[in-house]
């Protein structure tokens, strides 16, 4: 297990969160509910959505893409300040230990039912994503 692989685990375990918030986003568009909770659910949607590309920027940086195509990718200018705004979070997910990494990529087989699940025509027709993981070296 590496800090890459987890970081791609904990991304596609926020695409899920993400894509069930959705999901529910879009059931309660008839609900009566306050111009407040309606704003409060979109904000939900955006800190989610900026949690996942966070995620994505630690997974890359850890496959080894350089701090100028992160950057380029985010459409931001200085790859230093965007190093410097991810180096905390690099430095404590490449300390980790072996068992930590194992430990927090625990249940990831559950990523895996839930694309099952939600698969459509459109989608990749693949049957263990998240536990392709897995096995790479």
């Amino acid at each position: 297990m590496t800090p890459e692989i987890l970081a791609r685990i904990a991304t596609a375990r926020a695409a899920r969160d993400l894509s069930d918030l959705a999901r529910q986003f879009v059931a309660t568009t008839a609900q009566p509910a306050s111009p407040a909770d309606r704003i409060r659910r979109a904000r939900e949607l955006r800190e989610l959505t900026n949690q996942l590309v966070d995620l994505t920027v630690l997974a890359e940086s850890f496959g080894g893409a350089s701090w100028e195509e992160i950057t380029e990718a985010l459409r931001r200018r200085d790859p230093g300040t965007v190093r410097q705004e991810f180096a905390a979070d690099v430095a404590e997910w490449g300390g980790k230990s072996e068992a930590e990494l194992e430990h927090g990529a625990a249940g990831y087989e559950a990523l895996d039912e839930w694309y099952a699940r939600h698969r459509e025509d459109q989608d990749p027709q693949v049957s263990t994503p998240v536990a392709d993981l897995r096995n790479r070296h």
